[in-house]
């Protein structure tokens, strides 16, 4: 049977639906809206939710107060993560220097990704895992975050973001009014001289604010950002560090999967 992909607008009101002994076998959500929504009893592999079978299960995301058997797991994964990748914890620092360095970390170690990616079959770079990002893809969402959280926000550009910048996916409908061309397909050493020419600013950007308070609000935060927000200084620039930890996380995920399966054509 070939598969069906089901649409609803704001017309179609799913608020309170109740799904009872439904077989949702391989059901896909995108950008749905699952506020509050509860799962008991159900078997559901692949899957991340409560009370369930959650064989094979993977989550990524923001799962601040998730709990698990009554334990609250996002500490406990931020622990491991900071075990794992030394220089992780100070992304969120005050102090400039700590964070800098921490986004140099996170630098070298996107640099050794970049070598195992180098030694892969040719196009290794674009190739996609379960339709995630590429790791080419991925470098090109750094750069439109860098032009949002830094070049936009913190250093008044308004002609700020680069052509082929990948946004998140839900503002994709908004993107064309920044001069962002979703359709876009830059070679990969364009990608890299973006992203290198975007990091050059973020490391000049720390060296014009050393010694000065990075407290206070910034002068303005992306285009995305809801009306009224406010973020310091130091937490958008911090930003640069956090999303390079966050997406080589996702990145180094799918390079072993395809490492694996070249492996097995040999």
């Amino acid at each position: 049977m070939a598969s069906a992909e089901a649409r609803f607008g704001p017309e179609d009101e799913l608020r309170g639906a109740r799904f009872v002994e439904a077989d949702m076998t391989g059901t896909a959500f995108r950008l749905a809206r699952l506020d509050g929504a509860r799962f008991d009893q159900s078997f559901m592999p692949g899957v991340l939710m409560r009370g369930v079978d959650l064989t094979d299960g993977d989550l990524d995301g923001e799962i601040t107060g998730l709990r698990v058997n009554g334990v609250e797991v996002a500490p406990l994964i931020e622990a491991e993560l900071n075990r794992r990748n030394p220089g992780r914890e100070q992304a969120r620092s005050q102090d400039l220097a700590e964070q800098r360095a921490s986004l140099d970390a996170a630098l070298r170690a996107w640099d050794a990704h970049l070598e195992r990616v180098s030694a892969m079959p040719a196009g290794t770079v674009d190739a996609s895992v379960d339709g995630e990002w590429s790791t080419a893809q991925t470098l090109r969402h750094l750069v439109f975050a860098m032009d949002g959280w830094v070049r936009y926000g913190l250093l008044g550009i308004d002609d700020a973001f680069w052509y082929a910048g990948l946004p998140f996916t839900e503002y994709e409908p908004e993107v064309a009014r920044l001069g962002v061309d979703l359709a876009a397909a830059p070679s990969w050493a364009e990608t890299q001289a973006a992203h290198a020419d975007r990091i050059a600013q973020v490391r000049a950007l720390y060296d014009d604010l050393a010694g000065t308070d990075v407290t206070g609000d910034a002068p303005r935060l992306p285009p995305w950002a809801p009306a009224g927000l406010t973020r310091a200084v130091h937490q958008s620039l911090g930003v640069v560090a956090r999303e390079h930890w966050a997406h080589l996380q996702f990145v180094e995920r799918d390079l072993a999967t395809l490492e694996d399966r070249a492996r097995e054509v040999r």
